[in-house]
């Protein structure tokens, strides 16, 4: 009976020892209790875009000023006015402007008055030293005197000579007065349309120290630009002739478009941050576009359709170390698999390779998740291009692991 009872006994001892060691198995064979959060492999339509502000501008504005300084006496157009290039826009009052034009006319008279008293002088001078020359060959008058004749006839040339200068400078100052005048009208530049008044009548416009604007002049509002500011690390994706589409708030429901012209390559830092003008061209043949608006634009850079596309979270996600120091996680990589920790602290495979397009996803192949390598392209922000790797549509890529 006692024999019986031990052999019992053994048996149960036994089998708890199993039970232990399938228990140990099983758990070394699936790792924690994870849940994985899964999306699928599709195929479908990708459109790379790149977003930027910017504001509308016509493709010529002027900006028409005053030359000289007075007082407006006439305005002959407003906001909004069409106006064609050489139309008198404005009148300052030019009584000042004429009064020096007098003067420098009265000037220029005297000097030419001058010029030929002084010509006159000259002539009778000339008369004398040939006479002087004459009696002195025949012993009449002494060589003294005929030398100093000969120096007054030169110093009348010489004052010739200064009475044309005046006179040059007299035709000068009334070309200045009578330019002076002429500014005094202020014409358009350009046809176009004014956009901008900054004068009214009465009021006194100083030119000493730079030209005042009184006028702003869009040439052509039928066809507009917008100026955006591109961010440093998207510029690189955008060339002439892309095409951009953008709305503005006062069409908050309709989208207008346009095409690159070009990207300067003057960069514009602001709070250290660097972006580049992208000049996009834009029909407004409606006119509802304004200069100044804001513009919020979208570049598209590439397309592709019908391909099959990752989901941005897959290419996100990195497993916790929990489910790496298990043996239940198959993996792709053919080589280095072991998991090691980024300088961030963060652990990944170490054969994700690094390059243009290289990444690493995890697949869930039945229940077990696997590492595998991929090649990627363009993305949308919601879905990347797949390139190259060992993936087929509707595979289950893991994009969150956490407890049931």
């Amino acid at each position: 009976m006692k024999r019986r009872a031990g052999w019992i006994s053994g048996v149960a001892m036994l089998a708890v020892l199993v039970s232990g060691v399938i228990v140990y198995a099983s758990s070394g064979r699936r790792g924690p209790d994870l849940h994985f959060e899964s999306a699928p492999v599709d195929r479908g339509r990708i459109v790379a875009r790149v977003s930027a502000t910017g504001t509308l501008s016509a493709l010529v504005t002027v900006q028409v000023g005053s030359q000289v300084s007075g007082r407006i006496e006439a305005i002959f157009i407003d906001f909004g006015s069409p106006v064609k290039k050489g139309q008198v826009i404005a009148q300052m009052d030019r009584q000042l402007f004429q009064a020096a034009v007098d003067q420098a006319r009265g000037n220029r008279a005297a000097a030419k008055a001058n010029l030929t008293k002084a010509e006159a002088q000259a002539e009778e001078a000339g008369r004398q030293v040939q006479r002087m020359n004459f009696l002195s060959a025949r012993g009449l008058v002494s060589r003294a005197e005929a030398e100093t004749r000969q120096a007054e006839y030169e110093a009348e040339n010489a004052a010739v000579a200064a009475a044309r200068g005046r006179v040059a400078q007299a035709l000068a100052a009334q070309h200045q007065a009578e330019v002076s005048l002429a500014y005094a009208t202020i014409v358009s530049p350009i046809n176009g349309v004014v956009i901008s008044r900054n004068v009214d009548i009465g009021q006194t416009v100083a030119a000493s120290l730079q030209s005042p604007t009184l006028f702003t002049i869009a040439e052509n509002l039928r066809k507009m630009q917008v100026h955006t500011a591109v961010s440093e690390a998207d510029v690189g994706k955008l060339r002439a002739n892309v095409s951009a589409s953008f709305t503005v708030d006062a069409y908050p429901d309709e989208r207008f478009q346009g095409v690159i012209r070009q990207i300067r390559d003057a960069a514009q830092t602001v709070q250290n941050v660097v972006t580049y003008d992208a000049v996009v061209d834009v029909d407004n043949p409606d006119l509802k576009l304004k200069p100044g608006m804001t513009a919020n634009v979208t570049f598209v850079y590439a397309e592709r359709a019908d391909v099959l596309r990752l989901p941005s979270a897959a290419l996100r996600f990195r497993p916790p170390p929990s489910l790496l120091d298990h043996r239940q996680v198959g993996d792709g990589h053919k080589k280095n698999k072991q998991p090691r920790a980024d300088r961030h602290g963060k652990r990944e495979t170490a054969d994700v390779a690094r390059g243009s397009g290289r990444r690493s996803v995890w697949v869930l192949r039945g229940a077990i998740p696997m590492a595998l390598p991929v090649e990627v392209g363009i993305s949308d922000g919601s879905y990347l291009e797949l390139l190259a790797g060992d993936l087929r549509e509707g595979d289950a890529l893991v994009t969150g692991a956490g407890p049931p």
